[in-house]
């Protein structure tokens, strides 16, 4: 690795290490030592239960470290500008700080922000008003779009595309980034752990999963 990067140029160091720890948590301390703004990392996008029940030492380093972690597949064509940014949004404080690193981006790439909220029909089931809910849901999520483009605005950039869509999220995420000429999707993670996490995943581990595009994972911390 270090000969490829000194091949193409770039300053790079290297190092081994050993340590009586888990390899995602030597990855986030090395990160943290060094300063890092962020890791790189390949997932292989495997799906099935040893994905959801063991997870990877990718996943579980985006889940956990305070740097944004960048996945790519073995295939996944990296652009050095991208041209179209995507960011997802629900609202969320997770999702408010994946924004403000992709209206960054945008605004350092002179790139498309493209701002996308998913209505989750999966949610609505038992005994309710689905009209009422869905209007709800709707609603919320036209709120959550209109911050992120105000907020883009303001960093004026040049071109902000908003959409809602339906449906499941991580899928609708997927499909419009192949629709939309997408080449970076930038999204929140709220960082948990523990057996909610393994057995459902989280949106931005699925979408880490199925992307043919480079995803960057942001996780919220106080004061970000």
């Amino acid at each position: 690795m270090a000969q490829q990067a000194q091949a193409a140029g770039v300053s790079v160091t290297s190092s081994v290490v050993d340590r009586a720890d888990t390899i995602h948590g030597t990855i986030v301390t090395a990160a943290v030592e060094e300063s890092a703004d962020l890791i790189v990392m390949g997932t292989y996008g495997r799906t099935g239960l040893d994905r959801f029940v063991l997870g990877s030492v990718t996943e579980q380093t985006l889940r956990e470290s305070p740097v944004p972690v960048l996945t790519v597949h073995e295939e996944t064509v990296v652009t050095a500008a991208p041209e179209g940014i995507l960011v997802p949004t629900d609202g969320s404080e997770a999702a408010r700080s994946a924004a403000t690193h992709a209206i960054e981006l945008a605004s350092e790439t002179d790139a498309t922000l493209h701002a996308l909220n998913v209505v989750d029909t999966g949610v609505v089931w038992g005994d309710v008003d689905v009209g009422m809910v869905l209007e709800a849901l709707e609603e919320a999520g036209r709120e959550a779009i209109d911050e992120v483009v105000d907020q883009a605005t303001a960093a004026d950039i040049g071109t902000v595309e908003a959409s809602v869509a339906s449906g499941a999220v991580h899928r609708a995420i997927v499909d419009y980034t192949a629709e939309n000429d997408i080449d970076c999707v930038v999204m929140g993670t709220h960082g948990r752990t523990g057996l909610d996490r393994y057995i459902l995943g989280s949106v931005t581990e699925r979408v880490v999963r199925l992307s043919d595009v480079p995803v960057i994972a942001t996780k919220h911390t106080e004061g970000d």
